[in-house]
């Protein structure tokens, strides 16, 4: 997709504040310090839409962003930071569930993982959860300019037999390369339609 505006809307906390949007809506989830802001940074040709940082649980709202006047990305809050409160925990979780079962808009959530470690409890919780309510799912692995292609494609099957999920419906993403960005357009249009 030709990218020609990308605007930030609003963050919030509680549903009764999310944005009234009839737009299909992409949701991006994973665990803190994935890389989750600079996909969709990347996804729309942009560097501070979303706000990126060094330290892990930075995003702890619901961002919401629209594409194109024609599709809404939203960036959710990252899980599993070790060293935030288990209030803060609790709350995180309660928000990232709550936004993915009561969006009517919602067409695709795309997972994210570090290609580079196995997936963790927490990763396991939310694919479990995502596939019990029947969400669209892609995943989307990142870093993958850290890897050779050779390990790209190992640490690809590894991943997907942890997830019981065939390894070339994984698709390996750099923010610093771009590669995979196509891959992963084709698969939210695919999703969203009416947006192309």
């Amino acid at each position: 997709m030709k990218v020609t505006s990308a605007e930030f809307i609003k963050s919030a906390v509680d549903p009764f504040y999310y944005p009234n949007n009839s737009l299909p809506e992409v949701a991006f989830v994973g665990r803190s310090n994935v890389g989750k802001s600079s996909l969709i940074n990347t996804l729309v040709n942009r560097k501070r839409l979303a706000k990126t940082s060094n330290t892990p649980g930075r995003t702890q709202l619901v961002n919401f962003f629209v594409i194109n006047k024609k599709l809404s990305f939203v960036d959710l809050p990252g899980y599993g930071y070790a060293k935030v409160p288990v209030s803060v925990k609790k709350g995180w979780k309660a928000m990232v569930e709550g936004y993915l079962e009561g969006r009517e808009s919602l067409r695709l959530v795309v997972m994210i993982l570090d290609i580079r470690r196995e997936p963790s409890e927490n990763d396991d919780q939310l694919i479990q959860w995502l596939l019990n309510n029947h969400i669209e799912t892609v995943f989307v692995l990142t870093k993958a300019d850290k890897f050779s292609r050779g390990q790209v494609n190992i640490s690809r099957r590894r991943i997907g037999e942890h997830l019981r999920v065939p390894y070339d419906e994984l698709i390996p993403f750099s923010a610093r390369t771009r590669y995979g960005k196509d891959k992963i357009w084709r698969v939210i249009e695919g999703a969203c339609s009416s947006v192309s």
